[in-house]
């Protein structure tokens, strides 16, 4: 049976507007123990940012981190796919762009993410990423 991205996708992904600051977006990914949120224009996927990329295109560059936006530490060259598209699809998108999240979008606009974990979880639950992605976070 063919398996759908909106089978596994985490949905209402948490979202921040470009001109949010480094240190508000640190605080939502501690808050709710995320390792990325997707960046928005308004109602428009603009990018997607994680908790690496707050530290290595951010605090790393000396910037105030409440003054400093998430628009330039963000990936903006995104792969996407569809609610609807096949998880094989995604998988290869992932291997093929060497990405562990991919947005999920639909009209444009961010409806859900699907990770590299949740596809593990999916399909190899006793993997050792499998473990890893269902374990606790060691906060």
């Amino acid at each position: 049976m063919t398996q759908h991205v909106r089978d596994i996708m985490t949905s209402a992904p948490v979202t921040v507007e470009a001109q949010t600051s480094v240190a508000q977006v640190a605080r939502v990914m501690r808050d709710r123990d995320l390792g990325s949120v997707l960046v928005t224009d308004g109602d428009r996927l603009r990018g997607l940012v994680t908790d690496r990329d707050l530290v290595v295109r951010a605090v790393a560059e000396g910037g105030d981190p409440e003054e400093t936006t998430v628009a330039g530490a963000c990936s903006e060259d995104l792969v996407t796919v569809g609610p609807d598209d096949d998880l094989d699809r995604a998988v290869q998108l992932m291997r093929e762009h060497a990405v562990r999240r991919v947005p999920v979008v639909e009209g444009g606009r961010p409806v859900g993410i699907v990770s590299l974990g949740d596809t593990a979880m999916e399909r190899d639950p006793d993997s050792a990423l499998g473990d890893i992605s269902v374990a606790r976070p060691n906060t």
